[in-house]
C-alpha cells in the first residue's frame, strides 16, 4: 500500500489542502467584507468632508 514516507506526504497535502480551504473561507467570509465595507465608510467621510468644506467657503 503506502510507504511511510508516501505517508507522510499524503499527510503534509492534507493538511496544506485544509489550512488553505479554510484561509480562504475566512478571507472570503470576513477581511473582504470588512474591508470593503471600510473602504465605502472612508469614501463617504470624505464626500461629507468635502461638501462641508465647500459649504464653508
Amino acid at each position: 500500500m503506502f510507504e511511510f514516507d508516501q505517508y507522510l506526504g499524503f499527510l503534509a497535502f492534507l493538511t496544506i489542502l485544509t489550512i488553505g480551504f479554510w484561509l480562504m473561507i475566512f478571507l472570503l467570509t470576513f477581511v473582504i467584507p470588512y474591508w470593503v465595507g471600510g473602504s465605502i465608510i472612508e469614501m463617504i467621510k470624505e464626500k461629507r468632508a468635502a461638501k462641508k468644506a465647500e459649504r464653508e467657503e
